[in-house]
């Protein structure tokens, strides 16, 4: 075919340009939907997702990796001679996306891959459950509202743009406007009477990730009108092991204008990364006292020592698996080690007596999610102790650390149900408890009183837990019984929890928010509304809670 010189000109021009926004997209792509089980570097995390960094499964496997994306995945593998029996549902990815974020792993990392093409991929294709793009995206479809509670009404607000997958609302519980934050660091404001949605910061105003992957989980507004949020990215140090860097960010407090400035860089704190594992910092919070506190998840599963990086410290350091507490108005804030033990605490709130109640994520042993009443320089167990198993004998690893001599665990709060986990201390295995609110006397019955915890819901499948069913997904209703007398000096007593199912089944609910009396805000985070079907991770929505007549 002839082309003039100009043309060809123009197309030489354009080439290296394409190909630098091809592989920006492929990144993107896979810190969507990718990074959170096979984490920012590809190492994945060990025994439980494999490893695409150097892996001998996607360089061999052409095709079968084609077909994971488009039909997903279950079942015994083995990478780098390490053996996985876990699920990966679909991607719901069109033909050039997948090629994308396929040819942004196989040039990453030390991987070396043939390039990938829209019709290979499209062929491919053709031959799983899945046959056509379109066919995939039916079958993510938006699932029906649940039925709310006695007295609510639920209503969807507004369904986040493709691509975006948000992690955290922020707002002030009185105005109409709410933030909402999204994993790769984007804050949009929305209306939420009107589902107005309008985005007013980007990643790219505060975030470089040339510097390495990026985790954005935490976001609040103070009284001032100014947001502040947390983001954790991992910093390579070429032969030296690297550091995760957990920052906390501030913008100028938002004029009458509506006006959302730049985020500025406030605080950071850096300790060597976890590998597979490294929760790092996510909800941040204002507290009664006026400061401000921040989750640390642990950099490990259950305490080990990270695979392959024989000079990374082993288990957790001084500042992980634990609540800080920071001074806001502080120029140099200083860390203070609130409590300990905490494996990842997403999601926490104060009730109306001012008690701190934290949710935490488990380990991938199968013991139970945990609830627990917070209180200065307590102990809550991560790693030695996980929910109210015995320390010994039967110790849940054979790498769980020998608690410290003299120490003595805070145990949490014993779940009565008859929802989430009755009989447990507190939440059902790795049902994954998120984003929590108090619902005071502003909320009628039967909600006032209670806390409102909403489960993300399992990501691991049968054959890494024996279990037969889905956990999670769902919003749960949390009413603790007992404080006072386990409050009480020499006290053993234990607290109990009613705990009721308010709605579901919801697509990977991950955030609640109080937006005002009787009402409360759901970030779903994807669709699909169960793990055993294996459907695709599309962005999510925002869903209203009110009591009616509110």
């Amino acid at each position: 075919m002839f082309i003039r010189p100009f043309a060809a000109l123009l197309m030489a021009l354009a080439l290296p340009a394409l190909a630098e926004q091809n592989a920006s997209r492929g990144a993107e792509l896979f810190q969507q939907r990718c990074q959170v089980c096979h984490q920012a570097e590809g190492g994945g995390v060990p025994g439980v997702f494999p490893p695409l960094a150097h892996s001998d499964w996607f360089s061999k496997q052409r095709e079968r990796v084609i077909r994971t994306l488009c039909e997903g995945l279950s079942g015994r593998i083995e990478v780098n001679g390490q053996t996985f029996d876990n699920a990966m549902p679909a991607q719901a990815l069109d033909d050039r996306d997948v090629a994308e974020v396929l040819n942004f792993v196989g040039r990453s990392w030390g991987n070396a891959a043939e390039p990938f093409t829209a019709d290979e991929v499209k062929a491919v294709r053709a031959k799983t459950k899945f046959p056509t793009f379109e066919v995939m995206v039916r079958a993510s479809e938006y699932q029906p509202l649940p039925n709310p509670p006695k007295g609510y009404a639920i209503r969807e607000v507004v369904r986040l743009p493709e691509g975006e997958f948000g992690t955290r609302l922020a707002g002030d519980g009185k105005s109409s406007k709410v933030y909402v934050l999204t994993q790769a660091g984007t804050v949009w404001r929305l209306d939420w009477q009107s589902g107005a949605l309008e985005k007013v910061i980007s990643s790219s105003d505060y975030l470089d990730r040339a510097r390495g992957g990026v985790n954005v989980l935490g976001i609040t507004l103070d009284a001032d009108g100014a947001l502040w949020i947390t983001s954790n990215q991992e910093i390579k140090r070429g032969a030296e092991y690297p550091l995760n860097e957990a920052s906390i960010f501030r913008t100028p407090p938002i004029g009458a204008d509506g006006k959302v400035g730049a985020p500025q860089r406030w605080f950071t704190h850096t300790y060597p990364h976890g590998g597979g594992f490294n929760h790092g910092i996510s909800h941040i919070a204002f507290g009664p006292d006026g400061m401000l506190y921040v989750s640390s998840g642990a950099r490990t599963d259950g305490g080990e020592k990270p695979p392959n990086h024989p000079d990374s410290p082993a288990g957790e350091v001084e500042t992980t698996a634990c609540l800080w507490r920071l001074d806001p108005k502080a120029a140099q804030p200083v860390i203070e080690v609130y409590c300990r033990g905490l494996r990842n605490p997403y999601g926490y709130a104060w009730d109306s007596a001012g008690h701190l109640f934290t949710v935490s994520n488990g380990p991938d042993a199968n013991a139970p999610e945990e609830m627990d009443l917070i209180q200065q320089g307590k102990h809550y167990g991560f790693p030695y102790q996980f929910s109210d198993w015995p320390v010994e004998p039967g110790k849940p690893y054979p790498h769980t650390p020998p608690p410290p001599p003299g120490i003595q665990f805070t145990l949490p709060v014993i779940n009565d149900g008859p929802a989430g986990g009755k009989g447990l201390s507190t939440f059902d295995p790795h049902s994954s408890p998120a984003g929590t609110i108090w619902c005071g006397d502003d909320f009628p019955a039967p909600l006032a009183g209670t806390f409102l915890v909403p489960r993300y819901g399992n990501l691991l499948g049968e054959g890494r837990t024996g279990m037969k069913f889905d956990t999670g997904f769902d919003l749960l209703s949390v009413r603790v019984d007992g404080i006072d007398q386990a409050l009480a000096p020499g006290s053993t007593s234990r607290m109990h929890a009613h705990t009721e199912s308010v709605l579901a089944p919801l697509g990977r609910p991950i955030d609640v928010l109080k937006a005002g009396p009787g009402r409360a805000l759901i970030l779903e985070y994807t669709r699909p509304t169960n793990f055993h079907e294996g459907l695709g991770w599309l962005s999510g929505r925002v869903l209203e809670l009110k009591a009616e007549g509110k």
